[in-house]
């Protein structure tokens, strides 16, 4: 029994340790976000991330040794999110044509980036081969999900090829990243054009 509190009594102090590890690292992710958002990508170095938290930049290295890992991380956040929104799209599906699939992917992707401008400078702006690696992952993944979505619905020929939607992802991330250069909203009319373009493209398989 007092074997049992003293063992108690010894992990205290590192779940308190712990605890706030994780308070701090969210404290620094909340903080870039907020920085991404209000002043952009260049404005979010660690230095000023960490003077938003409350962190000194001598502390700052103990949780992230760079402000690419801050970046790398908080990108994996937004897509859990993303991925999560496009599973329930999916999942319930409204579309009745291929062009009206394209369509509620293009819509999902441009609702996101507006509501989390965060994202979008992380997406289009972060050039880093972390970043650059991590939005080509999940574009691979997001493709393979529509085109099983796709075929299975009878909106496309079961022979389409899944790197015809694998390179419709690689146009429309390249046009997003057009339309978003143009406005901080995205170019509206540079989207319509993401839409055509790979509609015809895919439909060219139905």
């Amino acid at each position: 029994m007092f074997e049992s509190s003293a063992a108690d009594g010894q992990q205290k102090p590192t779940s308190r340790v712990q605890r706030r590890g994780q308070e701090r690292r969210r404290a620094i992710l909340d903080a870039a976000e907020a920085l991404l958002t209000e002043q952009g990508y260049e404005a979010a170095t660690l230095k000023a991330v960490g003077d938003r938290a409350g962190i000194p930049t001598a502390s700052m290295y103990h949780y992230f040794p760079d402000r690419h890992r801050v970046e790398a991380e908080l990108l994996r956040r937004h897509m859990s999110e993303l991925d999560a929104l496009i599973a329930a799209v999916l999942d319930k599906p409204r579309a009745q044509t291929l062009r009206e699939a394209v369509d509620v992917m293009i819509d999902l992707l441009l609702d996101y980036f507006r509501a989390h401008p965060s994202c979008a400078e992380l997406w289009f702006k972060g050039r880093h081969e972390t970043l650059a690696e991590l939005v080509h992952a999940f574009d691979e993944a997001q493709a393979e999900r529509l085109w099983r979505h796709i075929i299975d619905r009878g909106l496309a020929s079961a022979d389409t090829p899944l790197l015809a939607v694998q390179l419709s992802f690689e146009v429309g991330n390249r046009l997003f990243d057009v339309a978003f250069s143009r406005t901080p909203e995205g170019d509206e009319a540079t989207i319509d054009e993401a839409r055509r373009l790979i509609t015809a493209y895919l439909e060219s398989y139905a």
